[in-house]
């Protein structure tokens, strides 16, 4: 079963990561917010600390090493391995700032697609690419099942036609991971994902996108225009399977809604930790030993936030967890998201209204957070999404029963 103190192989990489937060993250987090669009230099060093930390343990501080992998277990051992340590690590990393944890070079949500779907061959020859995940479309945003991008296969190579929509990374990254679909009247099943080297002659980055929150981190507007990659680049299997062709790629979101959900936790904690400081410093200081009703309104909110994200956090480390055993996390991963997402915002905003004119201000980062903890309960799915998937879970419903 589950245990809920961190594994005692992954505390260095935990304390690391903390201290890449404390060090490197947090001095220049407002720069990088000011100076939207520009690339965060200070992350070469980073990336390439990073780069050794996977090749030398598996365990990742960013998104990268995200995977169900398929190898022989101990039925009877309980497996931390690469979930686990990247929604610790991640965690960390966020507290310092989310935008620049998005940027560390080669740690993009696209490497944790081709984690987990990618076969072994695929995974070798596109190690150390660092890859942005393109889904969105202007007229598919949270159903991912209404995506019109096309992949049309003529001869050895793919041609691929459409537009994708705020893309993480997109100008950045070495490659893009793609979702097209094979044949818009099959469905979801005729839907996969395709690996897009940058530079490819179609593939163009139109538009960077201005944002609210992590605006260290570019996003951006992508065309395909007859797009013509290698046949090989298709992630997984390039057969329509109407049963299980959409669950396969879907796979994808398992592992990456708890790295977004610690993300979110990362970000609350800092808001939280920095709040309290400050109230204490004004003399307001929780009383554990009594009850909130016996408190300021003030305390009694430090500690409902407290509750929440503790309850968050738990159910961020069951679902990488129950990932890493090889048990099915769909319902678990979303659960997670959502959760996290929604008291992230709840949290990062209540601690600006705590707070008064400091958290408004750009004397703290405070209100950075606030900003920055909005996209966590969007992307990878909305708060709205995750509430479906675990409706259809729970009820056993198909998607076509419960919209």
């Amino acid at each position: 079963m589950i245990h809920l103190e961190t594994p005692r192989k992954m505390r260095p990489l935990v304390q690391q990561a903390n201290e890449l937060a404390q060090h490197i993250f947090r001095p220049i987090s407002r720069k990088y917010d000011l100076a939207e669009h520009a690339y965060p230099k200070e992350l070469d060093m980073l990336a390439a600390l990073v780069d050794g930390m996977n090749e030398s343990g598996g365990t990742s501080a960013g998104a990268g090493k995200v995977s169900n992998d398929d190898d022989k277990r101990d039925a009877a051992k309980v497996r931390n391995g690469s979930n686990m340590a990247t929604v610790l690590g991640l965690t960390e990393l966020c507290w310092g700032d989310v935008g620049l944890a998005l940027s560390i070079p080669r740690q993009g949500l696209g490497n944790s697609a081709i984690a987990a779907v990618a076969t072994a061959e695929q995974k070798e020859r596109f190690a150390g690419t660092w890859a942005a995940m393109a889904i969105t479309e202007p007229s598919a945003g949270s159903d991912s099942a209404g995506i019109s991008t096309t992949a049309r296969l003529d001869g050895d190579e793919w041609v691929i036609n459409g537009e994708k929509i705020f893309v993480t990374a997109g100008e950045r990254c070495d490659s893009v991971v793609v979702w097209a679909t094979l044949d818009k009247d099959k469905g979801r099943a005729a839907i996969k994902s395709f690996i897009v080297p940058k530079g490819t002659p179609g593939c163009e980055v139109v538009r960077l996108d201005h944002k609210l929150g992590i605006r260290s981190s570019d996003t951006a507007t992508i065309v395909f225009q007859d797009c013509r990659i290698p046949k090989a680049n298709i992630l997984g299997n390039p057969e329509i399977q109407t049963k299980k062709g959409f669950a396969g790629v879907m796979q994808t979101f398992d592992n990456t809604r708890p790295v977004v959900a610690a993300m979110a936790i990362g970000v609350a904690r800092a808001a939280l930790e920095r709040t309290t400081q400050l109230l204490r410093a004004e003399g307001v200081k929780v009383d554990y030993r009594g009850g909130a009703l016996a408190q300021s309104a003030a305390q009694a909110s430090l500690l409902e936030m407290e509750a929440e994200l503790e309850s968050a956090t738990l159910m961020t480390l069951k679902a990488a967890w129950m990932a890493d055993n090889g048990i099915p996390n769909s319902m678990e991963a979303s659960m997670a998201k959502a959760k996290a997402g929604r008291v992230a915002n709840d949290i990062t905003l209540r601690c600006v209204e705590l707070c008064g004119a400091v958290g408004y201000d750009e004397i703290e980062l405070i209100e950075k957070w606030a900003r920055d903890s909005k996209i966590l309960d969007i992307f990878e799915g909305t708060q709205q999404i995750q509430m479906l998937v675990v409706a259809r879970r729970l009820l056993g419903k198909s998607s076509k029963d419960l919209r």
